[in-house]
């Protein structure tokens, strides 16, 4: 499910919480579904569960995850991913394509990576992915 890398810098429940989001961004994780609960995924990744809450909490605030109390964690439907998210991705989105711009990228070479990404989003769709 995740893979935590120890020499990464970054702190291990973000490495969960990336590792999360991926798995609902790529559609691995359905709307609706159930994520393990903190204390099975602590166990599982031999982490402490407040590791695993605080990435839950993270996601949840995002959007990504919502809690029903007393039954547990689910994946959110894609409409309800935080807008405030969205907006942050694109803010990375527009400096990112402007930095390959002054690096020689043409406009027409960033086109068609996106159009790939959406080619890639589209198969694994209709693949049930």
């Amino acid at each position: 499910m995740i893979q935590l890398n120890y020499r990464d810098a970054r702190p291990i429940y973000e490495q969960v919480k990336d590792g999360l989001r991926h798995l609902v961004v790529t559609g691995a994780l359905q709307a609706g579904d159930k994520l393990p609960s903190v204390r099975a995924l602590a166990s599982s990744l031999a982490i402490n569960p407040n590791t695993i809450q605080r990435a839950y909490e993270a996601l949840e605030r995002e959007g990504y995850l919502y809690t029903v109390a007393g039954k547990g964690s689910f994946a959110s439907p894609q409409a309800d991913v935080n807008a405030a998210r969205r907006e942050g991705l694109l803010k990375q989105f527009d400096a990112s394509a402007a930095e390959l711009l002054f690096l020689g990228m043409t406009a027409e070479e960033l086109a068609r990576r996106l159009e790939e990404a959406a080619g890639h989003r589209t198969a694994r769709e209709e693949r049930g992915q």
